[in-house]
């Protein structure tokens, strides 16, 4: 990993493959840098060179208690300016949340690719407490209650689903990963509608989602790209089950980068 300063000191760090135009890889919640790995390979073999990256309180990336979505913005512009300060950025999930609103404050960005981003558009909207009650949760050191609780009330999870993951043996590496929680619920509970500044962005937007994915994540893609005007909807049939398919992700973003 490399590594950079964001603007509040907070060190963040980053790995960069390939060569070509920059694509910046904003994971979504409770993942890694290293979960990005197939789509940043995927985007090495299109011609471009794929950056990955640990958010902040995820990986090799420090934090800073009380994190506001702002923070994760600058997290960002941090990273941009790193690897040379002319890319495009894809965001997948959360990290398409906060793609757009980093690029509302000003971030610089080339062009944007949001795949599947979880905006409500104030329908079905988690507890406005969930924020809360996960901080509480993560500094009573009940690590895996967060990370459940965040499943469960964000994510909307079964529980029986919920109850699988716990019992199987990747559910210690999101324990880890629990204040993260907290700072994609302020993010989304923040921007669920789309600020005025996020729909007139200046950066080409192009929405991905797929045709088998949570009706949920149908319904805000779909939305979002209607309420941007210059915003292109692309169903992506390879991407199933809020997963973003890495080869026909890196087609779509390939056939509208020069």
């Amino acid at each position: 990993m490399d590594f950079t300063t964001s603007a509040d000191g907070t060190t963040i760090g980053y790995r960069a493959g390939g060569s070509g135009p920059i694509v910046v890889i904003v994971n979504g919640a409770m993942s890694t840098a290293a979960d990005a790995g197939e789509l940043a390979s995927a985007l090495v073999d299109a011609g471009f060179r794929a950056v990955t990256w640990d958010r902040r309180a995820r990986g090799s990336s420090g934090d800073a208690p009380g994190s506001m979505p702002e923070r994760e913005a600058e997290d960002l512009a941090a990273v941009i300016a790193a690897v040379g300060g002319d890319a495009a950025v894809l965001g997948h999930s959360s990290g398409a949340v906060l793609a757009l609103f980093a690029a509302s404050l000003g971030v610089p960005v080339r062009a944007l690719f949001l795949s599947e981003p979880p905006f409500g558009f104030g329908v079905s909207e988690p507890a406005p407490d969930l924020a809360d009650r996960l901080q509480r949760l993560v500094d009573a050191g009940r690590l895996d209650e967060a990370v459940v609780t965040f499943q469960l009330e964000s994510v909307r999870l079964p529980q029986e689903m919920v109850d699988q993951i716990r019992a199987g043996d990747q559910f210690a590496a999101l324990v880890p990963l629990a204040q993260s929680t907290v700072y994609d619920t302020r993010l989304v509970a923040q921007v669920s509608t789309p600020t005025p500044e996020m729909l007139a962005v200046s950066a080409p937007v192009t929405v991905l989602r797929g045709e088998q994915t949570f009706p949920i994540l149908v319904a805000g893609s779909d939305r979002l790209a209607d309420a941007i005007d210059h915003a292109e909807l692309v169903v992506v049939p390879e991407s199933v089950m809020h997963r973003a398919d890495p080869v026909a992700t890196a087609r779509v973003i390939a056939e509208r980068l020069p």
